[in-house]
């Protein structure tokens, strides 16, 4: 008698995890270093402003009037706040319908819109666009980090920094990452008065920058209780004027013109400002689905960008 087996048998379940497996990065470095501030307008503004270089010559004559004020306005700045968002519509049939690995589709898709738009955004504040006005057309766009960056730049050949986040980094000719360009730029940041606390890079530069002299030899776990701080294991540089943080980050491709660039970052001196946070909006019903639109509105804020440096036209 012939054994009955599975080949023929009919009505046995599939075996489908009940777990969805993503392998997308949604980590975000850049706003996992920085601070986070409330933006009050479209156009978010804030001010800079400097100390008078020291000097040999603050001496007085006993008795003497006292010297004619020498006073210096402070500068106004600002980017353009954008808008990112996602819409998610899911019909009434698939929201009803048992699915493996998620109960709910219209939460399970918010929730991947969430980190979609995330990704989106560290990849628009890294980048070198330029801030845009925006009209009842056309969309405003902030300056991205590239754009800011010009006290402390080291490009290439021909190469030209950004500045005040609307005009954009002009690329020069490429050349190899070296300790000693990392060693300029570290040492000109703490010159202007920043603190050089972080080296942010893309992950085959992080391999490179692995290899030189001041990498200390233990890794170590960073604090988490502060929004100013990186997030999980970091190797450290050991420079003249600190300790670096080298912080990876996947965002730093060529779709943002990062591929090329390294930033040194004082934490303190950049937040992410928002207009509105993170938000659903339930759209109207135009039949047999849910339609829900999910948005944030936020722009970067460069508190002196002369307290970071940026090197740029680096051999991908």
């Amino acid at each position: 008698m012939a054994t009955y087996q599975t080949y023929t048998a009919i009505g046995m379940r599939e075996d489908l995890s009940d777990v969805i497996y993503n392998i997308s990065p949604t980590d975000t470095p850049f706003f996992s270093s920085v601070g986070k501030t409330k933006a009050t307008a479209v156009l978010h503004e804030w001010q800079t402003d400097s100390l008078a270089a020291a000097t040999l010559d603050n001496y007085a004559v006993e008795g003497d009037t006292a010297s004619d004020a020498t006073m210096s306005p402070t500068s106004r700045v600002g980017n353009r706040c954008q808008i990112a968002q996602k819409t998610v519509k899911i019909s009434g049939t698939l929201q009803a319908v048992d699915k493996a690995g998620r109960k709910s589709e219209k939460a399970y898709n918010l929730a991947k819109a969430s980190s979609e738009i995330k990704r989106d955004m560290e990849t628009s504040v890294l980048s070198n666009q330029v801030a845009a006005n925006g009209n009842s057309t056309t969309a405003r766009k902030l300056g991205g980090l590239q754009a800011w960056l010009n006290s402390n730049y080291d490009g290439g050949t021909s190469g030209v920094a950004g500045a005040s986040g609307t005009t954009a980094r002009t690329d020069g000719t490429n050349r190899t990452f070296t300790e000693d360009i990392l060693k300029t730029v570290v040492k000109e940041v703490y010159a202007s008065g920043g603190n050089p606390k972080v080296l942010m890079v893309n992950p085959a530069h992080k391999q490179l920058v692995s290899g030189f002299a001041g990498i200390a030899a233990q890794r170590f776990m960073a604090p988490s209780n502060a929004p100013t701080t990186i997030i999980g294991a970091a190797d450290v540089y050991l420079s003249d004027f600190g300790t670096v943080s080298v912080v990876p980050n996947r965002f730093m491709t060529s779709t943002n013109s990062c591929d090329e660039t390294a930033f040194v970052l004082d934490p303190d001196m950049a937040a992410v400002a928002y207009l509105r946070p993170f938000q659903t909006n339930e759209l109207a019903v135009t039949g047999d689905n849910e339609s829900t639109q999910l948005l944030c509105e936020y722009t970067l804020e460069v508190r002196n960008q002369a307290a970071h440096g940026i090197i740029a036209d680096l051999t991908p």
